[in-house]
């Protein structure tokens, strides 16, 4: 959409607010008016001051009229009391406005895709973009306001004093005004292309993330990061473009608040020529030094800054249609990649980083010490366990103790600092340049599912061919053929986005049952079925030939297992289900909380 009809869009929303919040701005106006009252009392008595008082030798009479200007002092400190009583009536119902908005969008967009993930806009909608439209707008009212009033009244003093001092001054002053209202639609355009520019790296690198053991493990990290390297460099262009139009902002400011007075004073011998007197020169000057260039200075401050990150925000929440972006017509991320930029990943063949060693421990790691950093404390420090083939390990301990890590260590996503790790005799951590490690599959608590049949998604883990009876036994133990039955059989197409997260973990189970691979990973790979899908699908996979290791996140996953591996800080202890609650207090405790949970 171009940035007309973004305006218009949102200065019809602008009005529809405004109209339902007549009495705020009628309250408002009338505070004003004592405003513009106390800015023409404060050139006009100066200029009578001088002329009437001092200038004529009547020291009582200048000194009254100054009174007269403290008094219209005092009114202008009383009404920006009551201004701001009434600016509160019309910020908090627009703040209250659009968090309902924001709520309502989110509350479509998840209802019109149910499977995807959540939406993080909707976060910034909520919180930093509602608060930023809040004080944007209580900023521009009161600086617009402001302006409009003192203008009046500065203008009706000047015209009091000498209609002469209006041809002097008024040129100068549309000159500086008109030059900076010329930056304003580019300094929008800009900020409107840096606000997706960030919303597209946002998007893009969440998107990465969400994937990036996939990423890492098929060694499509250079592939992967081109796009996100391709959008800083254009936040970058953008951001330098926002300081050219800033700095002809700045020169526009400065021609409208300093070249009327340069005027002024150059065209005071002219103008008392003329018959204009030395008090209304004086006052003139009190006018736009005191009121009137502070006043146009700040509007345009706000009007450039405010104004312009008023009217991208606003934007976002002008949803035209339920479910739908706010300004989906607005630059989408990958139109701000280069064409030639754009990076299709090659699919890398499926040859083993090593070769495994016949009757060689399944995984095998020898005094592991690993940390998130040089100085950072380990996560895991000095640990031992072999799993034998064939051998069915849970892995148990407190969220954040490093079950995950162990996992990725054993995938070979990340090297310990100390020590090693070994699967199926050979390092687990794969050299570079080669493909997905035939040895292990890792399934992690974000399953994997993309847009393709429901056959691709079931056997995209296998080298070769995969019969028809192969998949139907792969469902038909894991639970699966009811899913596949509802999303048309295997030949339907699936859209991820429909897909609930527990659908989508229970497809690839059965994608990892199907895998060639001797070694399967669970990292909570089950944590959104249910107990007994959960259950079911545990036995399939321990039935399985091979080895299966299961972080789990359930006490019946835990008892299911041949040992269990309790990690307690640094710590860790190893036994079978029956045993640890003699041998671990964590265990004990972690058995009391599932029991009572259960």
């Amino acid at each position: 959409m171009s940035e007309y009809g973004t305006w218009r869009r949102v200065s019809r929303e602008g009005r529809r607010f405004l109209r339902g919040r007549a009495r705020a701005l009628r309250r408002l106006a009338l505070w004003s008016l004592l405003e513009s009252a106390h800015t023409f009392l404060g050139g006009y008595a100066v200029a009578r001051a001088l002329d009437d008082g001092f200038l004529a030798g009547r020291t009582g009479t200048g000194l009254g009229w100054l009174a007269v200007a403290g008094a219209g002092a005092l009114l202008g400190a009383l009404a920006l009391r009551g201004v701001f009583g009434g600016l509160a009536d019309l910020v908090e119902p627009l703040r209250d406005g659009l968090v309902r908005r924001s709520v309502r969008q989110a509350i479509a967009r998840a209802v019109a895709a149910p499977g995807r993930e959540g939406d993080s806009g909707a976060v910034s909608r909520l919180t930093q973009q509602t608060e930023m439209a809040r004080d944007s707008f209580a900023g521009l009212v009161l600086i617009a306001r402001s302006f409009v009033f003192t203008a009046l009244g500065a203008l009706a003093g000047l015209a009091a004093l000498d209609p002469l001092l209006l041809v002097l001054v008024l040129p100068a002053l549309l000159l500086g005004t008109a030059g900076f209202l010329a930056t304003l639609h580019p300094m929008a355009v800009v900020q409107r292309a840096a606000l997706d520019a960030d919303e597209a790296l946002s998007a893009r690198a969440g998107a990465l993330a969400s994937g990036l053991r996939d990423v890492v493990a098929c060694g499509g990290g250079a592939s992967a990061g081109a796009p996100v390297e391709l959008l800083v460099a254009a936040q970058e262009r953008l951001t330098r473009r926002l300081a050219r139009w800033t700095a002809l902002r700045t020169l526009a400011l400065g021609v409208a608040g300093r070249l009327p007075v340069v005027v002024l004073l150059a065209g005071t011998p002219w103008l008392l020529g003329r018959g204009v007197s030395a008090g209304a020169v004086a006052g003139a000057l009190t006018y736009l030094v005191q009121s009137l260039l502070p006043a146009l200075d700040a509007l345009m401050t706000a009007l450039g800054a405010a104004g312009t990150r008023l009217l991208v925000v606003l934007d976002r929440f002008c949803d035209p249609e339920p479910g739908t972006v706010a300004g989906t017509e607005r630059t989408a991320p990958e139109r701000l990649v280069p064409e030639r930029a754009r990076v299709t990943p090659v699919p890398v063949p499926g040859a083993p980083a090593a070769r495994p060693v016949p009757d060689a421990p399944a995984v095998e790691l020898r005094r592991v010490r690993f940390a998130y950093g040089p100085r950072a404390h380990p996560v895991i420090d000095g640990l031992d366990l072999v799993v034998g083939p064939g051998e069915h390990l849970a892995v148990v301990g407190p969220s954040g103790i490093g079950k995950s890590t162990l996992t990725a260590l054993i995938a070979g996503l990340l090297p310990p600092g100390r020590g090693t790790v070994r699967v199926a005799g050979a390092p687990a951590r794969a050299g570079a340049g080669h493909g997905p490690d035939v040895r292990r599959t890792l399934l992690p608590q974000q399953a994997y599912v993309f847009t393709g049949t429901v056959r691709e998604n079931l056997t995209h883990l296998c080298p070769g061919p995969v019969s028809g009876e192969e998949v139907e036994r792969a469902t038909a133990a894991l639970g699966v053929d009811g899913l596949v039955a509802r999303l048309g059989g295997p030949d339907a197409v699936v859209d991820p986005g429909r897909l609930s997260q527990g659908e989508r973990q229970h497809l690839a189970l059965a994608a990892a049952y199907l895998s060639p691979a001797p070694l399967l990973l669970l990292d909570e790979a089950t944590c959104h079925l249910d107990p007994l899908t959960e259950a079911r699908a545990e036995r399939a996979l321990a039935e399985r030939p091979g080895t299966l290791v299961v972080v789990a996140h359930r006490i019946s996953s835990a008892a299911r297992a041949d040992r269990v591996l309790v990690l307690d800080g640094t710590r860790a202890v190893c036994g079978t289900h029956a045993e640890l609650p003699a041998r671990s207090p964590l265990y004990r405790d972690l058995v009391g909380s599932w029991d009572a949970r259960g």
